[in-house]
């Protein structure tokens, strides 16, 4: 029986079956392909782009659909039951990190440039802020552009940048005033086709069917109209933005630990040790109540979160949080049902055994758990509070 729901309404999980139908008919069917080759084909992107799934949060004049945010919380749990961490990467950071700023705070002319194509899926985006030397540290970063007459000269370097290899244009932190620190950032618009910029793909332990990539600038030429916003106030910018990444994070790590528990499920009632499934077992049967129980509390706390945002409150250390417990969270639940699985759950045709790997980066990608502390360190115990950036 459906339970009622404080956020979600028909149109909502009528809106679910459509993706879940994609993503099964779709998506699934060229997993093992797609982890091969790690590459996702730029076909997909132009499909999504076609049912509406890269516009949801965005203005239809751009070709978005203007949805509430909760079609976007639909969006980002089927995604995540697709069961590869690099496919859902590779969008969130497209449609939610990469091409968010262009959205906010970007030129009419830059919109139209990349935003449109970016919605269309005829264009794919990556976002880069970390760089060899610079990560959660993102007021250190060294990438500069250095303004001559009407175009920025870059030069730097930016690695595990997803969407980074294969992607069409990046968003760009870069240094535009070099003593200035956090007031001395910038983010720019750069075609990953200039002349000057070289990509290295990366092999990484997971999220195989992403491309991630060190991307390096060699006195690549930019236009000065590819500024997003306020020159000096891209740190600015970020800092309110990672808010919305980490809330993107928390709810697919929700859903993919969630996933997990439904394979395990299956496995415990297929699979017969003494005369019985294993499912019967008292020991198994507890461990899966606490598994359950870890996801259903951490699910709720990130719904309440993403009211709290709907709401337009500055969320930073509930997102913090959110992000903090549901990538933890996720680690403990699937390295639990790996371990259900037996030798089985070691093995490459399993897909527990690929979750297992792709969730290990979960604690480490869009703010380490150990930065979620401190920013919530930060706000329990210094009272720090934080401001929109955005005009």
């Amino acid at each position: 029986m459906k339970r009622p729901s404080l956020y979600f309404t028909d149109e909502h999980e009528l809106f679910r079956q459509s993706v879940r139908q994609f993503i099964r008919s779709e998506v699934v069917p060229h997993t093992d392909e797609w982890e091969t080759n790690r590459r996702i084909p730029a076909a997909v992107f132009r499909r999504m782009g076609e049912l509406g799934f890269l516009g949801l949060p965005f203005a239809e004049p751009y070709g978005g659909a203007n949805a509430d945010f909760w079609f976007s919380v639909v969006f980002l749990e089927e995604l995540a039951r697709c069961g590869m961490g690099g496919f859902t990467t590779a969008v969130s950071v497209h449609e939610y990190m990469a091409i968010n700023h262009i959205a906010k705070a970007g030129s009419e002319a830059l919109k139209q440039k990349y935003l449109v194509p970016a919605i269309a899926g005829e264009k794919i985006a990556a976002l880069a802020i970390t760089e060899p030397d610079a990560g959660s540290d993102v007021a250190a970063i060294r990438t500069m552009a250095r303004r001559e007459g009407d175009v920025y000269i870059v030069n730097g370097a930016k690695t595990f940048i997803s969407n980074g290899t294969y992607g069409d244009f990046v968003t760009l932190a870069v240094k535009t005033a070099p003593a200035g620190g956090p007031n001395g950032v910038s983010l720019i618009v750069v075609d990953l086709n200039s002349p000057g910029v070289s990509r290295t793909k990366l092999n990484k332990m997971g999220w195989h069917s992403s491309d991630t990539a060190e991307i390096r600038f060699d006195e690549v030429r930019v236009p000065v109209e590819n500024l997003i916003g306020t020159e000096h106030a891209g740190f600015y910018y970020l800092m309110e933005s990672l808010q919305l990444e980490r809330l993107v994070a928390a709810v697919m790590a929700v859903s993919g630990a969630d996933l997990a528990l439904d394979w395990t499920l299956t496995y415990l009632q297929e699979r017969e040790a003494f005369g019985k499934p294993i499912g019967k077992f008292q020991a198994i049967r507890h461990k899966i109540a606490d598994v359950a129980t870890e996801i259903d509390v951490a699910r709720q706390f990130v719904y309440h979160t993403c009211w709290l945002f709907t709401q337009g409150e500055v969320v930073v250390k509930e997102c913090s949080m959110a992000k903090l417990h549901a990538s933890e969270m996720q680690k403990r639940v699937i390295d639990s049902c790996l371990q259900f699985f037996g030798g089985y759950g070691y093995i490459e045709e399993y897909p527990i055994c690929r979750a297992y790997r792709d969730a290990r980066v979960g604690t480490i990608a869009g703010g380490t758990s150990e930065i979620m502390r401190e920013i919530i360190a930060k706000i329990v115990v210094d009272a720090v509070a934080y401001k929109p950036a955005y005009s």
